[in-house]
């Protein structure tokens, strides 16, 4: 047994439902991404299964069962989201074990976890970069707490403890408190300076430097704050590749308190991504500032050598000094649109030419019997028009004569 359950009937469906917690991924025969998840997924339904876990895994076949796919406005596939107690869980990160196992785990379990010990508070730090942490009693604060774990639990953890199970070097203004700890230190939440709770922990759930893929690249939209990119070469890092590293993860730590409200920072190995934000093709090693609200970028000035150089660009993004290019404007949209057609179409036509005119030719063929019957329909229309005024003044030309004979 694999322990995935395929959704193939309305029976099916319903049996799948009922559970009190399950992992469904929706798929289509013809998808090339859900072919290659399909052995990934088997592995994760054995895998839960083995270790006892309440998770149940499913599957279903979005092209047969439309209904269940409109209930849950399944736009892409694979799509992949988790139902727990009649609430739906959408995941977006990487189609991989480790990340849907561990999206499984986190959705699935309790939503706040309670740490009773320090060596459970330790067990904790040393599984998690980010953790959040509920310290106190019962108050308003655990209750906006538990409001924001209920829609943030898809992204990060959630912790609750008493202040005698935290390390002593943990130094608290006052009880209750929702402390952060990540990249060696933890921060504390402060209503006045840092706004609402929900938006605090959305800002804090990544580290203050790291590596970036594209799915966490994606997710870091949701938070408004604008993302500094050292691009580096995949596999062998060259000097200047180095240097851009050390230069943002530098600027990250010890300018935290100036910039971390309005930027995240890491690194991302390749420029595939970026190339298909800029529409064009990045130089490698670089450095880059994304604007993923409103997909706009901001390129350096000049070269950057120096920390003085970073700030200085920062500065300028900032203020509006350093020019921003792309957008989502109708034009931009129009521009996103041919190059990503001419991206998808040229390793087609490179590898089997006839299939790629047959590709854009279809199209423009359709396009043009369209527009050939529609002239045709107007051309119709006007004879019949035309033939209408004939008629029109023939037959008031011979009341004329008929009205003339009578009067003589």
């Amino acid at each position: 047994m694999t322990g995935v359950c395929s959704v193939c009937c309305m029976k099916g469906v319903y049996c799948v439902l009922l559970c009190d917690v399950v992992v469904l991924q929706f798929y289509a025969p013809w998808c090339t991404f859900c072919k290659q998840l399909d052995p990934v997924w088997h592995q994760i339904g054995s895998e839960l299964k083995s270790l006892g876990s309440p998770v149940n895994v499913g599957k279903s076949d979005a092209t047969t069962n439309t209904g269940l796919a409109k209930e849950f406005r399944v736009r892409g596939y694979p799509a992949i989201l988790m139902l727990k107690k009649g609430v739906k869980y959408n995941y977006s990160g990487p189609r991989t074990k480790d990340g849907i196992m561990d999206f499984a785990h986190r959705v699935g379990g309790p939503l706040i976890r309670s740490l009773s010990s320090l060596q459970l508070f330790q067990h904790a730090m040393n599984r998690h970069d980010v953790m959040f942490v509920y310290v106190g009693a019962t108050s308003q604060l655990k209750g906006n707490y538990a409001s924001a774990a209920e829609e943030l639990i898809v992204h990060t953890y959630f912790f609750s403890a008493t202040r005698d199970v935290l390390p002593k070097a943990v130094a608290l203004p006052s009880l209750p408190a929702v402390v952060v700890f990540k990249d060696g230190t933890y921060f504390t939440y402060n209503e006045e300076s840092d706004g609402e709770l929900k938006s605090w922990i959305n800002r804090e759930r990544f580290p203050m430097y790291f590596k970036i893929d594209s799915y966490t690249l994606y997710a870091m939209g949701e938070s408004g704050k604008l993302v500094v990119l050292a691009l580096v070469k995949e596999k062998d890092l060259c000097e200047e590749s180095l240097r851009y590293k050390s230069l943002v993860e530098k600027v990250a730590v010890d300018h935290r308190e100036t910039y971390s409200r309005n930027f995240y920072f890491g690194f991302m190995e390749g420029s595939d991504y970026i190339n298909g934000l800029v529409m064009g093709e990045v130089i490698v090693p670089s450095l880059i500032v994304i604007n993923l609200s409103n997909d706009g970028y901001f390129l350096p000035p000049g070269a950057v050598e120096t920390e003085r150089h970073l700030l200085d660009f920062l500065n300028g993004v900032l203020d509006g000094s350093v020019q921003c290019h792309g957008g989502n404007s109708a034009t931009q949209r129009i521009r996103r649109f041919i190059y990503d057609a001419k991206v998808t179409l040229t390793p087609v036509f490179s590898q089997a030419p006839l299939l790629g005119c047959f590709l854009v030719g279809f199209p423009f063929t359709i396009l043009a019997i369209f527009c050939y019957l529609c002239c045709k329909a107007r051309s119709n229309v006007s004879d019949d028009d035309t033939d209408n005024v004939v008629l029109l003044a023939s037959s008031q030309q011979h009341r004329k004569k008929t009205t003339n004979k009578k009067s003589d």
